[in-house]
């Protein structure tokens, strides 16, 4: 029997990232999914690709789009909610055993 993994990040949907490695470098935006199996996110307007569609009943003339693709984690960093900067992520416990995410630059609490 296979052990099930709990996988754990430090960026959820709908924080405030910042893309520190690759063509989309220094971009920031949204966080839109996040897909744990792959440890990658989909940021808003960072790493766009352009995927070809054929003409079908909702779009006929088809075309080219651009989509947003999943970025690796690791070339994310989150914003820091006081600062504005990227910072990187404490997880502390709380008085009633909640554990909240800490920006080790400000001590701010992530919501």
């Amino acid at each position: 029997m296979e052990k099930k993994k709990n996988i754990k990040l430090n960026i959820r949907k709908g924080d405030l990232v910042k893309v520190i490695a690759g063509d989309s470098k220094g971009l920031q935006g949204k966080v839109l999914e996040v897909l744990l199996k792959e440890n990658r996110a989909i940021v808003e307007g960072a790493n766009l690709v352009s995927k070809h569609t054929k003409p079908n009943a909702a779009n006929p003339n088809g075309g080219i789009h651009k989509m947003e693709a999943p970025i690796h984690i690791s070339n994310l960093m989150l914003i820091d909610p006081k600062s504005g900067n990227a910072t990187r992520i404490a997880r502390k416990r709380t008085e009633d055993g909640k554990l909240i995410r800490i920006a080790k630059k400000s001590g701010e609490e992530i919501k």
